[in-house]
């Protein structure tokens, strides 16, 4: 019996409970003194429900870990694998097999001696399938029958099964901060590796990157991660940012202010589809059409050594990509203005234009921020579109045709080689993505700083 057949008898179980437990509680519902009870019949079913789902659900997972390792300890403790070798990949890949066939996945072993791991394998299997459905059993019965004891006319099971949906509810919400916090420990530990190999100011303030995962001695002059973040935020909050901001904004006020109700039908959803199209088709435009464009257009200007790899190719296809994050944003942040702002400042004698510049824009300034914030974050992190169009050269360089590289970029090619977890090339990873962590973290704290500030002085 799989993992999906013990959940559905766990909910099936937790049905049956749903359906007595409602059943009993109309039996009281009927009995009682005027027909009340504490609670109405069906919270009744949902705390019997909850009592068999919840304690269940939390075996079958654990269960699912722990299992295949008991039924891997059963086999290696069983007679037929005396003949296995100690340890190494023939090892692993004999065990693979026979559980593969005792399994049903396959039908037959590649390797000989492994014939005779099945058996003891299906024995494995099936005995912890037993015990796993007769534990799910017993935890079922005893935790729903103790919960349907409980249920009294004065029980208040309203009560208890808020309180219950209250801690899962919060359990969600910690979801997030929980995964957040692993990551940025998971990052400060994998950092204070590296930096106890290369010194943090060679890291921080360096300004030749080029790591030798080859090579078995940490050089400090390779580490340097300026170029790096120059790069980043070059194309990211620069370049994008010019193309994004302008346009995302324009098209925001024509929608709200301009178009027709037939006209902002078609065009609103036809600009939210950019946000849609995914990056590597954004990354096969920037490097086919735009960056060929781009240097033949430099070409023609005489500019000499024009590269069909450049920040300015990557910048303004990322640009595009991100005028929805501007656009929508603004748009709503616009359109929540009051009505009565705009017929003030229109009955005062300003034009439409006036408005829009003196009244509109500053209002809905908090909005228009968060959604600028929200694409340089977005921008700061894309990857696709750097590795197809902008290149692999840490270049330290303010001029747009050039190539350069970001720091997602590095970390994609840092931790996708070979090199060991123990090598400063492989480590420097890390220390990338903590440092792109807390400029990140700066931005959206300014970000909120800005939004503050100006909501209190237009509410």
């Amino acid at each position: 019996m799989s993992s999906a057949t013990l959940l559905l008898l766990a909910l099936g179980l937790a049905l049956a409970g749903w359906l007595s437990a409602r059943a009993r509680a109309w039996s009281f519902k009927r009995a009682a003194p005027g027909g009340r009870i504490a609670a109405l019949p069906t919270y009744h079913g949902w705390y019997v429900a909850l009592w068999i789902a919840v304690p269940v659900l939390l075996f079958v997972v654990a269960w699912n870990t722990i299992a295949p390792q008991l039924t891997l300890q059963s086999v290696l403790a069983s007679p037929a694998a005396a003949d296995l070798p100690p340890f190494g990949m023939k090892r692993d890949m004999m065990l693979g097999e026979a559980r593969a066939v005792a399994l049903g996945a396959a039908r037959g072993v590649f390797t000989p001696e492994a014939a005779g791991l099945v058996e003891p394998f299906r024995e494995a299997i099936g005995r912890y399938r037993l015990i796993g459905i007769l534990v799910t059993l017993a935890m079922a019965l005893l935790s729903g029958a103790w919960a349907f004891l409980r249920l009294k006319p004065d029980f208040a099971a309203r009560t208890r099964v808020e309180r219950a949906v209250m801690a899962g509810l919060l359990l969600a919400s910690l979801a997030a901060i929980l995964t957040t916090l692993g990551i940025f420990f998971s990052l400060v530990f994998e950092t204070v590796r590296f930096f106890g190999m290369i010194n943090p100011v060679d890291f921080l303030f360096g300004t030749h990157w080029a790591p030798d995962p080859m090579s078995d001695a940490a050089d400090p002059s390779r580490y340097g991660s300026i170029p790096l973040f120059w790069g980043t935020i070059y194309i990211g909050a620069v370049i994008a940012m010019i193309v994004a901001i302008p346009l995302g904004l324009m098209s925001a006020i024509y929608l709200t202010q301009y178009a027709g109700p037939r006209w902002r039908k078609w065009l609103k959803p036809a600009l939210e589809i950019l946000a849609g199209v995914p990056t590597v088709v954004y990354g096969y435009f920037a490097a086919l059409t735009v960056a060929p464009a781009i240097r033949d257009a430099a070409a023609a200007l005489g500019i000499a050594n024009a590269s069909s790899e450049s920040a300015l190719a990557a910048g303004l296809v990322m640009g595009v990509m991100i005028i929805p994050f501007v656009s929508s944003m603004a748009d709503d942040s616009i359109a929540a203005v009051p009505q009565a702002m705009r017929d003030g400042s229109l009955a005062m004698g300003a034009t439409t234009n006036e408005t829009i510049r003196k009244v509109l824009v500053p209002a809905a300034l908090p909005g228009i921020v968060a959604g600028v914030m929200l694409a340089i974050s977005r921008a700061i992190g894309e990857t696709m579109i750097v590795v197809m169009a902008a290149g692999a050269t840490a270049n330290l360089t303010a001029n747009p045709l050039k190539t350069m590289t970001t720091v997602t970029y590095q970390i994609v090619a840092m931790l996708t080689g070979e090199g060991s977890f123990d090598h400063p090339a492989t480590l420097s990873a890390f220390a990338l993505g903590f440092v792109l962590f807390l400029i990140t973290l700066g931005l959206n704290i300014v970000a909120l700083r800005v939004v503050k500030r100006f909501r209190e002085a237009y509410e």
